[in-house]
């Protein structure tokens, strides 16, 4: 043993603490017991050798699959589990895939054995469910399709389809979280199928608001959200208080940022403001569902304008994972890249993107050490940095050399992100126009307007067909071809109508204090000055001036923390105002 390890204190020590310290010292002999203590004792085992960093003892006990299934139904110690478990990967074992191997085994007995065929499904979803919350995507899919197969094999009952159900929601899940977006939708149908069954049945003991959170999340990654829209208002009919408090939670998120792509705010701030204080009530602050229920809520303000504090919102979600993964899991490249565009947006002004720039590196670091070569989840975090390597580039301080470098650096991850989700989406997709677009404003600022322009009318176009002539996405690419037309292609009349379309757009959806209404009103003065309109000039510099008045008074009053006092309000209270807004 590792006697210099051991963090030895002076005050006495009880019998219990004495007694943890000889298993671990004496784990060869009793590791064979280990199954028949009690679950407290277990994982007061279990955290000595980590505290020990006896990681290598710590792996071969939790890859022990009877050990590492009964570890798995002790719910109220899952973030323990999660640390013990992330700690392990950490240190090269890969006990994700031993696990997946040894369900695979148990799979197998099936066939000798049918009578655990119950036993073997329940510890499939608890396994499955558990490796997607480790962030072990590509294990966590293995072992859910293997239990769909167990739960297909003998789905003949009402029962056994609501058990096909539960597989579903899981798997669900998993693939979308990874982007296995092809094999999601195959899930989804066989749901479809399995819910059709049951009405046709006339069977009712059944609830489905998790599962159509999952159908709703799986709609918004594909930047399908009208559809999203509609599943995640199903799961609020569905929802009830007597659930349990992780799917209430999840439901809330789910329709919350639905109702974000939506523009419908106030919906949104209540829904998850209300995931995040009954996450924290119910498992506490430094658990995982509270990060996600942060996260979200840091998506919501962002959206809302509310930048400054959506930056806090995301650093609190990144230190209480980082206590749970520490530095090397998707779950932390996620909360990486969230917080490096909410960075981004928020230096925009000031221009000091290093610390942006440094998430943004860091989310793509981790990504290409966990994820396949060209994997879609790296086309955001590229897509990101490359915004920031632009900023950057074009910052005074900045040498020609290294200014052009920085664009070229960018072009290379934007056509890379282009790349990756025109493989995933095709062209006709939100995701693809925003590539689009973004690609239009780095080539405005490489003095290739000719090819930023087409770049700019082809997100325009996109956007339109899928979104509408109104949709804030449509007004952000508008207002970007307004400045190229502006300040490098001499087209003032055109610009001057893009202007008062994305004017006219952002007032609509965020009232007259809107960010980004000063990029237009600023156009608009350029455009009156080129053009020698006097009173278009004074008439838009006062707008511009009781614009800053308005933005000054909205930072001073607005507040957006969370109340860490404050209860979540009633299930059915949530419930009955979502629907009254």
């Amino acid at each position: 043993m590792a006697e210099e390890s051991k963090s030895w204190i002076l005050t006495p020590r009880t019998l219990y603490e004495l007694g943890i310290e000889a298993v671990v010292d004496n784990f060869h002999r009793v590791k064979e017991c280990w199954t028949r203590l009690p679950d407290s004792v277990l994982f007061d085992v279990l955290s000595k050798l980590h505290a020990w960093r006896e990681f290598k003892l710590l792996g071969n006990a939790l890859s022990n699959f009877e050990m590492f299934s009964k570890l798995l139904k002790v719910s109220d110690q899952r973030v323990r589990l999660l640390v013990l478990f992330q700690t392990v990967l950490v240190d090269g074992m890969e006990i994700n895939k031993e696990l997946e191997v040894g369900y695979g085994s148990y799979c197998f007995m099936v066939e000798i054995n049918p009578s655990i065929r119950d036993k073997v499904i329940n510890l499939g979803l608890k396994l499955g469910k558990f490796l997607s919350d480790a962030g072990c995507y590509v294990e966590s899919e293995s072992v859910l399709l293997n239990c769909k197969d167990l739960c297909m094999a003998e789905a003949h009952t009402p029962q056994d389809w609501c058990r096909v159900l539960d597989c579903c929601h899981k798997l669900l899940h998993t693939q979308s979280a990874y982007c296995e977006l092809d094999r999601a939708a195959e899930t989804y149908k066989l749901a479809l199928l399995m819910i059709s069954r049951l009405t046709n049945e006339g069977y009712t003991d059944v609830n489905h608001a998790g599962l159509y959170t999952e159908f709703s999340v799986l709609f918004f990654i594909r930047s399908e959200f009208n559809e999203a829209y509609k599943w995640s208002v199903e799961a609020m009919k569905h929802l009830k208080p007597t659930l349990p408090a992780n799917i209430i939670v999840d439901v809330f998120r789910q329709a919350g940022k639905a109702c974000i792509v939506k523009r419908e705010f106030q919906r949104a701030g209540l829904l998850i403001q209300q995931a995040s204080y009954l996450a924290r009530q119910v498992f506490g602050p430094h658990h995982l569902k509270y990060s996600d229920a942060l996260v979200d809520y840091g998506f919501y303000l962002l959206n809302y304008d509310s930048f400054v504090d959506s930056v806090s919102v995301y650093e609190e979600a990144l230190q209480i994972r980082r206590k749970i993964f520490g530095r090397l899991s998707l779950h932390i490249a996620t909360v990486h890249e969230e917080l490096a565009y909410a960075l981004y947006v928020q230096d925009y002004v000031t221009g000091k993107f290093q610390e942006a720039r440094l998430h943004a590196e860091i989310a793509i670091k981790i990504m290409e050490m966990l994820l396949p070569n060209n994997h879609f989840l790296l086309a955001s975090a590229k897509r990101i940095k490359a915004l920031i390597l632009e900023e950057i580039a074009l910052d005074t301080g900045a040498t020609p050399m290294s200014g052009q470098n920085l664009l070229l650096e960018a072009e290379s991850l934007h056509l890379s992100a282009l790349k990756l989700t025109e493989s995933v989406f095709g062209k006709e997709n939100v995701l693809t126009a925003k590539h689009y677009g973004n690609l239009g404003r780095l080539y405005q600022s490489m003095q290739r307007y000719k090819q930023a322009e087409e770049m700019h009318l082809t997100a325009i176009n996109i956007k339109e067909a899928l979104l509408g002539p109104d949709d804030l996405e449509v007004g952000l690419s508008i207002g970007h071809l307004a400045s190229l037309y502006t300040y490098h292609l001499d087209r003032h009349l055109c610009a001057e109508k893009l202007y008062f379309r994305s004017i006219e757009i952002n007032i609509r959806l965020f009232g007259e204090s809107y960010s980004g209404l000063e990029y237009d009103y600023q156009g608009l003065l350029r455009v009156y000055t080129v053009l020698h309109r006097t009173d278009k000039q004074m008439e838009y510099t006062e707008i511009l001036n009781r614009w800053r008045r308005l933005r000054e008074n909205r930072i001073l009053l607005e507040d957006h923390e969370l109340d860490l006092e404050k209860d979540p309000d009633p299930v059915d209270a949530v419930i009955q105002k979502f629907f009254n807004m």
